[in-house]
């Protein structure tokens, strides 16, 4: 059972968003959706690889960020509220950083976040 349950996530996804910049938010059309589902990575080794959430560009819903809930229980289940909304805000700007490279043009956190990925990847080769 989750320390932080989804409506008092919901509340801090909120107060979060509010005290981040306007500018923020022009084009993302979709706005933030916080889904009660847990995510896994794809490249994930084990199980072990949550994705937090993520940024959705194109298509009919336009732009918008997810925050799932059930990764953040997975991992922060037992966490303190405290460490949650810290890493939520962490998760939040990472995806709203890559928005705003979206709309510039601009790829540097898509390419670290393959940076990162791939230092994970070897570290799960090296350990099998």
């Amino acid at each position: 059972m989750a320390l932080v349950t989804i409506e008092e996530m919901e509340a801090m996804l909120e107060e979060i968003a509010e005290g981040l910049p306007e500018v923020f938010y022009r084009e993302l059309n979709g706005g933030i959706l916080l889904l009660p589902e847990r995510r896994m990575h794809p490249k994930g080794v084990g199980d072990d690889l949550y994705i937090m959430g993520e940024y959705h560009r194109g298509g009919s819903q336009g732009r918008y960020i997810v925050i799932y809930y059930g990764s953040f229980a997975e991992v922060y289940g037992s966490a303190s509220p405290s460490v949650v909304r810290r890493k939520l805000e962490e998760t939040l700007k990472h995806e709203f950083t890559h928005h705003l490279e979206s709309l510039a043009g601009e790829r540097g956190l898509e390419k670290q976040d393959k940076r990162d990925m791939a230092r994970y990847l070897s570290r799960k080769v090296r350990r099998t």
